[in-house]
């Protein structure tokens, strides 16, 4: 019984570890660099569209993160502790991640259906739309609130032509059961000037014009 619940701790653990480098890494390589290096590119690229496609730097991405938790929390967890330890920490790890990767997916792609996913899409919709230096944390909003970059906002703003197509109803407008959360602006249309404008400010980790 001792021994599961030691590898209980070491996967709740890897899962926290996991947290804490979602906001490190989402705020300090993806936005601080400004577009330098492939990730922080890669994610500012995302911001511009502001919507969710799969490429193959996901891929990447999640081989990348699985050596992290095996080359490199597994060993330290077995060093410390025992094998059985180190394994449970960098599964609780890789779990976290690809939790992170399908919340964030779904964030944008689908509506939510329970009170967490309500409050991620409006969490990380305002990092998007009202201040990207802010809400750093997809999944959770912990390390946003020990860094003090946690925003709260009682309605987010979407520039129109931003709008993710699960908040819009047949009319283009927000559907009924959004509106307590959303507010659309601005127009509907990307002209050349504003798709430069939105790519610029993105890249400075501004938020979009209306």
């Amino acid at each position: 019984m001792a021994q599961l619940l030691v590898l209980v701790l070491a996967f709740a653990a890897g899962f926290a570890l996991w947290g804490l480098f979602e906001y490190l890494l989402h705020r300090f390589a993806m936005h601080e660099l400004h577009g330098r290096g492939i990730m922080s590119r890669e994610h500012l690229e995302h911001h511009v569209a502001a919507g969710w496609t799969f490429s193959t730097t996901h891929l990447l991405s999640w081989a990348g993160m699985l050596l992290v938790g095996f080359v490199a929390w597994m060993p330290i967890g077995w060093a410390l502790v025992g094998f059985g330890f180190g394994v449970a920490v960098a599964i609780g790890w890789a779990v976290g991640y690809f939790f992170y990767e399908y919340e964030h997916m779904a964030s944008h792609r689908k509506a939510p259906r329970t009170r967490y996913q309500r409050w991620l899409r409006k969490h990380h919709f305002h990092h998007h739309f009202g201040h990207p230096m802010s809400n750093h944390g997809v999944t959770v909003p912990w390390w946003d609130r020990v860094f003090g970059t946690l925003e709260t906002p009682e309605r987010v703003r979407v520039p129109r032509r931003m709008a993710q197509p699960w908040m819009l109803g047949p009319d283009g407008e927000l559907r009924p059961e959004h509106r307590d959360d959303y507010e659309l602006v601005g127009t509907l249309d990307r002209t050349e000037r504003l798709a430069q404008l939105d790519r610029a400010r993105a890249f400075a980790s501004i938020a979009p014009e209306d």
